[in-house]
């Protein structure tokens, strides 16, 4: 049994520290890949950070390309750009659009 913290620091049962393959920026694109207009508040809650954080991060990945932002009434809905390179030289042959459908399971062209 996995306990989140406020954190996202992934603690077990015993409260020993834990640790994740995947950082909070895959965890907030993944969570948009699988639902484009979702508030950022409900990001932040499954990702397990704070609200701020997820707007942090959201606007790093608008920087870098791999998200759009359109505002549609009062809320916004994302597009994720699939075709875009991780940015680490050891999977920078890869796409983001991999890591999709690894998790999200949402199709890519």
């Amino acid at each position: 049994m996995v306990i989140m913290t406020p954190t996202a620091q992934p603690r077990t049962a015993d409260g020993a520290r834990g640790w994740t393959f995947l950082t909070n920026h895959a965890h907030v694109l993944l969570a948009i890949a699988r639902e484009p207009t979702t508030r950022l508040r409900d990001v932040a809650t499954a990702v397990g950070i704070t609200e701020r954080a997820a707007q942090a991060i959201v606007a790093d990945l608008e920087a870098a390309g791999y998200l759009q932002r359109e505002r549609v009434g009062r809320r916004n809905a994302y597009t994720v750009n699939p075709s875009g390179r991780f940015r680490h030289p050891a999977e920078a042959d890869h796409r983001i659009g991999e890591l999709i459908d690894l998790f999200a399971g949402t199709p890519n062209p």
